[in-house]
């Protein structure tokens, strides 16, 4: 059946990989008021996608104001379980295009990539679910329900009104979220774990106005060296984050080699790393803090002033296991006593994102398990982590806590996803739609 599965996957890729190439011309940017219009186009193409397949019950929908999503649905089965298929057809600004080697909006072949905005991320998502469902035809082992949202690359700030307003539409045996990636080319991966966020904005005022700094130097303080010091404190010597009270955990046993690990990363030779316990653990179950942006007045023009104010922006990653209201309150109290001098501080919470820990057991995920593993000839899928950031996810546990969810994606080590050059590895891809045929069919199999 294999043989014949990895046939029909050869068979439908042409038609899949154009269907991914058009939505990619579609500048569907959600952070980009002035391309609202984009985003709406590439609702209804998404919709016309599953019109096309036989889905029934298609909408477009939104919740309070927020971006367009699709929900469709096929019936599978009597009494075969019903799998949700989870994707957002919204993409990253595309930042300078001179920055690309090929237009962002026009996809474009080089080498065993396919590049362009929204190649990988989420576009690439959408099309291996529809590649998966192809592949069976109109012998479905299950009932399927597809989920596409409009907004999650500005973090999704409708999806839970979307859920709940849809609940009964929504509801599944199993949930399959196409928006993570694998462990590298060759090596698949099920995504496990995910850190929570944290931003916050933190301000000092140590004057109620600018002075001279050879009249005032040495006795006033100004913020720029408050606000200096009052960031120096939140890291110990080691690079460790020195918040008492967050949370840390172990992480999967994975070997990430040094080469790999400056190549993916960017960091200059001369780098070392900050931070204590293994790899893995500092960028998947610890905490991680760094700033992000600096309100100061500029080196050229700069006067002998004392600023009388200065502004950053923390952004902290939490541990699976821990929550925001906890990493806020030990974040804000560990501010609080240390700012230097007796200097006003401001605390501003800008956003949040929970953690997610997920039960990676079961029949689900036995089957998904197989199903990588067959795909990949034989090599079975790794438990990853991600240092980053997915929030919905949690969102989706909670709304449909039966639900066995199982995070997976088209991405590698190289997609370069929210950057320039963004790109799907073709091969990979393949394996990945071959996968979900594969899990789909397991699936349909375990329930009889």
């Amino acid at each position: 059946m294999t043989l014949d599965m990895r046939a029909r996957v050869q068979e439908v890729l042409p038609g899949v990989r154009k269907d991914l190439e058009d939505l990619v011309r579609i500048e569907s940017v959600s952070a980009d008021p002035e391309r609202a219009s984009e985003v709406q186009r590439s609702a209804e193409a998404v919709a016309e996608l599953f019109r096309a397949e036989g889905f029934t019950g298609i909408d477009i929908v939104s919740a309070k104001g927020g971006a367009p999503a699709v929900i469709a649905h096929k019936a599978g089965p009597e009494g075969a379980p019903t799998v949700l298929l989870y994707a957002h057809h919204d993409v990253q600004p595309e930042n300078d295009h001179a920055d690309w080697d090929s237009p962002p909006f026009e996809p474009t072949e080089r080498g065993d990539r396919l590049y362009g905005r929204g190649a990988a991320d989420d576009k690439a998502g959408i099309v291996a679910h529809l590649g998966a469902l192809r592949v069976h035809g109109d012998h479905l082992p299950v009932g399927v329900t597809m989920f596409v949202e409009g907004e999650e690359e500005i973090g999704s700030p409708t999806l839970l009104a979307l859920l709940e307003e849809h609940q009964q539409r929504l509801e599944a045996d199993v949930i399959v979220i196409a928006d993570s990636g694998n462990w590298d080319i060759g090596e698949p991966a099920l995504t496990t774990s995910l850190r929570g966020l944290v931003r916050v904005d933190i301000g000092v005022r140590t004057l109620t106005h600018a002075v001279h700094s050879g009249m005032w130097g040495g006795l006033v303080p100004d913020a720029l060296m408050t606000l200096s010091r009052l960031i120096a404190s939140l890291h110990d010597d080691a690079g460790n984050v020195a918040v008492a009270g967050l949370h840390s955990g172990p992480a999967a046993d994975v070997e990430y080699p040094e080469e790999r690990l400056r190549a993916e990363s960017g960091a200059l030779p001369s780098i070392g790393w900050i931070g204590e316990g293994s790899t893995v653990e500092r960028l998947w179950t610890k905490p991680a803090l760094s700033i992000t942006g600096l309100d100061a007045p500029k080196v050229d023009g700069a006067s002998n002033t004392l600023i009388p104010s200065a502004r950053a922006r923390i952004s902290m990653r939490i541990a699976p296991g821990d929550t925001t209201d906890n990493a806020l309150a030990c974040l804000r109290a560990h501010l609080e006593e240390r700012v230097p001098w007796g200097a006003e501080l401001t605390f501003t919470v800008v956003d949040t994102g929970e953690a997610t820990q997920i039960d990676a057991t079961g029949p689900a995920y036995d089957a998904a398990r197989a199903a990588f593993t067959e795909a990949w000839d034989g090599t079975a899928p790794v438990d990853m982590g991600v240092g980053g950031s997915i929030p919905f996810i949690a969102e989706f546990l909670e709304a449909f806590p039966k639900a066995s969810v199982l995070v997976t994606g088209v991405e590698d080590p190289d997609t370069r996803a929210h950057g320039a050059n963004e790109g799907l590895h073709l091969a990979e891809f393949e394996r990945v739609v071959l996968a979900e045929a594969l899990l789909l069919q397991k699936l349909g199999a375990a329930a009889g």
